[in-house]
């Protein structure tokens, strides 16, 4: 399974009622079908995972794969705490015919799954059961959980763990995963704010909540990187640097649906308690992305 090139990781549309929009899921796919995005992940962090129940997860995946053309790779997000639910979940999206399984870190019971053997532990247990490969992920930022580049390069030798999406934003554990992990695994950044130097270093891709509602932008990047033109990749990740820092990193997801909005797809409110962007963050989401085509 090759995964290169840009993938998003899609926002869940909400009602103003708080509940799943089916048109809105459908409006935003056909148009992403019409660029060059390699996939979709479905019910990750951007997607607020943590606020769906799993009935909820099981009918976006059917909706996704109802309205993806065939040629976008599908990827579900499936991680929970315990092994036991991670396997169902993953086994579930295999059979609706998803054909990788995103997996975040443990993190609720942080002074156990802090330890490297307890992650280990977790991964394989779920790899080894899963009936669809598994794509590790790490994401400290959110779950105070740290996945080291060392216990990634292990990992990376269990046969159905074929690759990772790296969040941090640490060109240098990027690298040091690289070099360091069995050949062929493959190391996906999840920071738009770093796609250009992470792609010169030997990632295959990345999974980028930018690329929601700024594809074009991301893609022309990774083109760039394709035909080896690194001064067009740097040239474009300087235009997309402030925008992508403001809607992952200063405005979480209430931004990044308001920049959706913005650019011909439907973001729409986030869950409760998160909130949408206030008049002044709205003002500064619509200069940044004055320019960037949806």
């Amino acid at each position: 399974m090759k995964l290169q090139g840009i993938f998003s990781p899609i926002t869940t549309p909400f009602n103003h009622e708080g509940e799943l929009w089916k048109v809105k899921v459908q409006h935003n796919i056909e148009k992403w079908n019409a660029t060059g995005l390699a996939g979709y992940v479905v019910v990750a962090s951007t997607g607020e995972s943590v606020m769906l129940g799993t009935d909820e997860k099981v009918q976006l995946w059917e909706w996704v794969a109802q309205f993806a053309t065939p040629e976008k790779l599908l990827i579900a997000g499936t991680g929970m705490d315990s092994v036991h639910q991670t396997v169902a979940l993953t086994n579930r999206a295999g059979e609706i015919g998803y054909k990788l399984a995103l997996v975040k870190t443990p993190s609720f019971f942080k002074s156990q799954f802090s330890h490297a053997a307890t992650q280990m532990l977790f991964f394989r247990a779920v790899a080894d059961q899963a009936k669809i490969p598994v794509l590790l992920y790490n994401f400290p930022q959110n779950t105070g959980i740290d996945l080291a580049a060392e216990a990634v390069a292990e990992l990376s030798h269990h046969p159905n763990i074929v690759g990772i999406k790296e969040s941090s934003g640490n060109v240098e554990k990027l690298m040091q995963m690289v070099r360091e992990s069995k050949q062929g695994f493959q190391v996906l950044t999840g920071s738009a704010t770093t796609l250009a130097p992470s792609l010169a270093i030997g990632c295959t891709g990345g999974i980028l909540a930018f690329a929601n509602p700024a594809p074009y932008a991301t893609i022309s990047i990774w083109e760039a990187h394709r035909m080896r033109e690194p001064e067009a990749a740097l040239d474009w990740q300087n235009r997309i640097g402030r925008a992508a820092k403001l809607v992952t990193t200063k405005h979480g997801i209430g931004g990044l649906k308001y920049a959706m909005d913005l650019t011909g797809y439907y973001g729409g409110p986030p869950r409760l308690p998160l909130q949408v962007p206030t008049p002044a963050a709205k003002q500064e989401i619509e200069e940044a992305f004055a320019d960037l085509r949806g």
